[in-house]
């Protein structure tokens, strides 16, 4: 490994850690009261739940987290369940998770961070979680933002947009939220189970039309957006945001010593992202954050932090840099539905892939860098806080 990938790892993991949810969770506990009950969802719900009960043990506790962060915690019920395509384990937790507080004697402490969109289904109305799932699929390979799936999602589902409040009324809620969406809108992160929905089913239903997607949904879920009645207003709660991509940024950025900084978060078509990257970095150290998209043509396998890394290498092979390493990862240590985070490429990585045209028109960026040994593999991080990318160059 040179001296530039491991920097470029090295700030990599400064960014992570500054996202570690059972340290941000334990700076924003002085003030939250005593709570009936703790409900933790998303990525990095185990670590912030076990910060939790540190605290205030004996709490009744549930916990829904992705498979790979699933592991059992003392004083706690662990759900483990599927994403980014929800599953029958995701359904059973969510009903667990509305009986839980239904069920709530005082006030509640909602522990939230990404990937809880996908972890907790509950179809609304009388959609089933077979309608939920080719939605999800239609969204995940639509190219929309975010935030855009987001709106949709809260219109077909129990907890989402507010559902925490609705269920929970009248006790109090306290939510301590890791965000994973750049411009931290509390309606999006995780599809806002303690905020209020981002939009309408009127809304959600023009989006889903103008995006060529309304004729290839479920007929149920047609016959839901069009039905949908006006949502009642929401009761009070108490969001606090405890860690986003810009703090970590700032720590990747603390930790590099002199480095120039891509301000304005990352967003987009992954192609147009890698061109405006390119356009802006410096030599010596370049970092940034954000979350880009991807417009799915074919059938390979690989997700917006690897197929960025490739597109970064291609203009700056373009560009003729000699000298240079580029790290593009996701903080939650998982990229698409791979075993991946991102990549690391340099300037040796294309020489090593054999038609890189063909397997990008495929999609099947997670070939690419396993032929150019360039796939970065971190493990589950517990975290999420989106993505995060350096560049070093010599010149």
């Amino acid at each position: 490994m040179n001296d530039m990938h491991s920097t470029a790892r090295r700030l990599f993991a400064a960014g992570v850690q500054a996202a570690d949810p059972a340290a941000a969770v334990t700076r924003h506990l002085g003030d939250v009261p005593a709570p009936a009950l703790i409900v933790a969802v998303g990525k990095a719900a185990r670590g912030m739940a076990q910060a939790a009960l540190h605290r205030f043990a004996g709490v009744p506790t549930i916990v829904v987290t992705n498979y790979e962060n699933a592991q059992p915690l003392d004083g706690a019920v662990v759900h483990a369940a599927g994403h980014p395509v929800p599953d029958a384990n995701g359904a059973q937790a969510a009903q667990a998770v509305i009986a839980a507080l239904r069920g709530a004697t005082g006030p509640v402490l909602a522990l939230i961070s990404g990937g809880g969109s996908a972890l907790l289904p509950a179809p609304a109305g009388a959609l089933t979680l077979a309608d939920k799932i080719a939605v999800n699929n239609l969204l995940l390979a639509s190219g929309l933002d975010i935030r855009a799936m987001n709106l949709i999602r809260q219109q077909l589902s129990d907890l989402k947009g507010g559902g925490f409040l609705r269920h929970a009324a009248p006790q109090m809620m306290t939510a301590l939220i890791l965000s994973d969406v750049v411009g931290d809108d509390l309606s999006a992160i995780a599809s806002g189970p303690t905020a209020p929905p981002i939009g309408t089913a009127a809304q959600a239903a023009a989006m889903l039309r103008d995006a060529d997607l309304w004729d290839r949904l479920p007929a149920a879920v047609r016959a839901h957006l069009a039905q949908a009645a006006p949502a009642p207003a929401l009761p009070a709660a108490r969001n606090i945001l405890i860690g986003s991509n810009g703090q970590s940024l700032a720590a990747m950025a603390q930790a590099a010593g002199p480095a120039f900084v891509i301000r304005e978060p990352v967003t987009g078509d992954v192609a147009e992202a890698a061109q405006l990257i390119c356009d802006q970095a410096r030599p010596g150290v370049t970092l940034w954050g954000g979350e880009t998209t991807v417009v799915l043509q074919g059938n390979g396998r690989g997700g917006r932090n690897q197929e960025l890394a490739l597109r970064i290498a291609i203009e700056a092979k373009k560009r003729g840099w000699r000298a240079w390493t580029c790290l593009q990862a996701g903080s939650d240590g998982r990229d698409g539905p791979t075993e991946a985070a991102g990549g690391i490429v340099d300037q040796d990585s294309l020489g090593r892939i054999t038609d890189i045209d063909a397997l990008l028109a495929n999609n099947d960026s997670h070939a690419a860098l396993a032929q150019a040994d360039a796939l970065l593999v971190t493990g589950a991080t517990g975290t999420n806080v989106a993505d995060l990318g350096v560049m070093i160059r010599a010149e």
